[in-house]
């Protein structure tokens, strides 16, 4: 059929032209909307900014046609063959593809938005900078398709074949990739982030610098793949094989990598910090200079793993055999401000067989300190608010303390194992600073509290002073007032399911000192838990609330006692139950 002749017929109103032949015609600029030219020859034609929206092209030999600039959008381009053909710049969106022929085809800078392409073959096509968003490219071949800085946010290429693709600098936030085969692609710089890549494909694959936050890619295979520097934060990749892969300085903070095989695995310089290793496997594998701040290695394996300069700030491990590692020193703490490790672990030297193991390896829930001296009860408190805010993840809370002859022990719980070593020796760094700024500045800081100002003391005498008391009597007085402080400070500060227990422990550490406690049960604990309830209304229905849930043993207990007192006086009649 001739130009002329298909063009007439159209503005007649005819759009039924299935099986023409139009091979090498010039329909540059045509407007052919709605058109039905399936099975159509259209090989070598000139369509370029032609109007082919809503047309039908099913089945239609479009090879090497010119499609520049063309307006094709919503049309039906099933089972078309499409090989060579050139459709740069032109507008696809919201077409069908399903199982079309388009190698070697160039769709540079084309909007082929929200298509369906379902079994496409684009092997070798130019995609470049082309727009696939939420397109469905389920099955598709693009094995060595050029998909640089292609805009592919949300697309669906589960089961696609990417083999040795060019997808640098390529947006694919969202993407669907669930066992695609990424073998040898390049997604240096790419964006991946929130990607679907379970059971993908990335053998030898190109990530550096790529980001995959908060992506999912469990059971992928990672083996030797490269990303180097890449972004992986909060992303699961639980039994991923990682076998050899290249990861050096990755940010992997808060990641899942439970039961990965990180075998012969480079994570040099990388920043591990918060990520799971539950069962991981990480023999032979290169951890030198990465962070492990707060990483939790569960019952995995570092056989021959060097971890030499590793920073271990707070990591948690459990059934690990850290016998077999390759190490000469670690770092025990990290300054966040100038985001780098310090204090070193051994101070000088190298480390020798077992000495991390015996240090570091040991992970509790209760962490016992001796305290030289009397304890500073208002400093404790203060010491374990500072170790709270540093590790957000930890709860502190004081478990026991008693005296022995060689000094006083203090035992602390914790909500979940860490690393006893590492808490002890940062309390220990803390609690005495804290206690002597604390006296320097007690004057300033109980104003801030509420509490009364403490009085200066008095000038000293002129004349000799008497001499003093005797010196076991005295120390229970100091001791007496000391206490009957932090018992205040306590009750004012923490709520009902915490100062109970805390202030028995204080009330049993006393009359184990030979000193009464009526004096602070009748005026001290009833009265500030009276004070307080009068003014804060959450800390009454707290008091509340303790009531209804606490056990029977703590109910009765001396402090639990003047509780059911305070709420008498401040409910004379039944109280209501409290707010939700």
């Amino acid at each position: 059929m001739e130009k002329g002749e298909l063009l007439d017929r159209y503005a007649a109103g005819e759009r039924q032209f299935a099986h023409v032949d139009l091979s090498n015609a010039n329909l540059s600029g045509a407007n052919l909307r709605d058109i039905d030219l399936t099975g159509a020859n259209l090989t070598g034609t000139n369509l370029s900014w032609s109007f082919l929206s809503r047309a039908t092209l099913a089945g239609a030999c479009l090879r090497k046609a010119d499609l520049r600039s063309a307006a094709i959008d919503n049309t039906n381009l099933d089972g078309a063959l499409l090989g060579g053909a050139i459709a740069a710049k032109a507008d696809l969106r919201l077409s069908s593809w399903r199982d079309t022929e388009l190698t070697w085809a160039n769709f540079s800078d084309a909007d082929l938005s929200g298509g369906d392409a379902v079994g496409a073959n684009f092997d070798r096509g130019n995609l470049e900078r082309a727009k696939l968003d939420n397109t469905n490219l389920t099955g598709a071949q693009l094995m060595e398709a050029n998909l640089r800085r292609t805009s592919a946010i949300a697309v669906n290429l589960s089961e696609a074949n990417l083999r040795e693709a060019h997808l640098e600098g390529a947006n694919l936030r969202g993407a669907t990739l669930v066992r695609a085969n990424l073998t040898e692609a390049n997604l240096t710089g790419a964006s991946l982030r929130s990607a679907n890549l379970s059971e993908a494909d990335l053998h030898r694959a190109i990530l550096v610098g790529a980001d995959l936050c908060e992506a999912t890619g469990d059971r992928a295979d990672w083996s030797r793949a490269d990303a180097s520097g890449a972004y992986l934060l909060k992303a699961s990749f639980q039994h991923c094989q990682f076998v050899r892969s290249t990861l050096d300085e990755v940010f992997l903070l808060q990641s899942d990598l439970s039961g990965a095989n990180l075998r012969g695995a480079s994570l040099r310089k990388a920043d591990l910090s918060s990520t799971i290793f539950k069962e991981a496997n990480l023999s032979d594998s290169n951890l030198e200079g990465a962070l492990l701040v707060g990483a939790r290695l569960l019952r995995s394996q570092l056989d021959g793993a060097k971890l030499t300069g590793c920073c271990i700030e707070n990591w948690q491990i459990e059934g690990m055999n850290l016998e077999t590692i390759d190490c000469q020193y670690v770092f025990v703490q990290f300054d966040r401000a100038r985001k780098q490790p310090f204090d070193r672990f051994p101070s000088t030297g190298s480390l020798q067989p077992q000495q991390l193991t015996q240090t570091y390896e040991g992970e509790t829930t209760a962490i016992e300190i001796d305290i030289d001296g009397d304890m500073d009860w208002e400093a404790l408190a203060f010491t374990l608010s500072k170790l709270s805010l540093e590790l957000s993840d930890l709860t502190l809370a004081v478990k026991s303390f008693s005296a022995t002859e060689k000094g006083n022990v203090l035992q602390l719980s914790v909500n979940r194992p860490t690393n006893g070593a590492i808490l002890r020796k940062r309390f220990l760094e803390l609690y005495p600073h804290i206690r002597d700024r604390l006296k320097r500045h007690r004057r300033s800081i109980y104003p801030l509290l509420g509490f009364p100002t403490p009085r200066t003391p008095p000038p000293a005498p002129k004349t000799p002073p008497p001499p003093p008391p005797l010196p076991g009597k005295d120390k229970r007085l100091q001791l007496y007032q000391e206490t009957a402080k932090q018992i205040q400070f306590i009750l004012l500060n923490q709520e009902p399911h915490q100062f109970v227990e805390n202030v028995e422990r204080l009330l049993e550490y006393l009359e184990t000192r030979g000193i009464a406690t009526q004096e602070i049960q009748k005026k001290i604990i009833g009265q500030a838990i009276l004070q307080r309830a009068k003014k804060d209304e959450v800390f009454r229905e707290n008091l509340l609330r303790w009531e209804k849930t606490a056990s029977k043993a703590a109910r009765f207990s001396t402090v639990g006692k003047a509780v059911k007192v305070a709420i008498a006086l401040l409910w004379p009649q039944p109280h209501p139950p409290p707010s939700p």
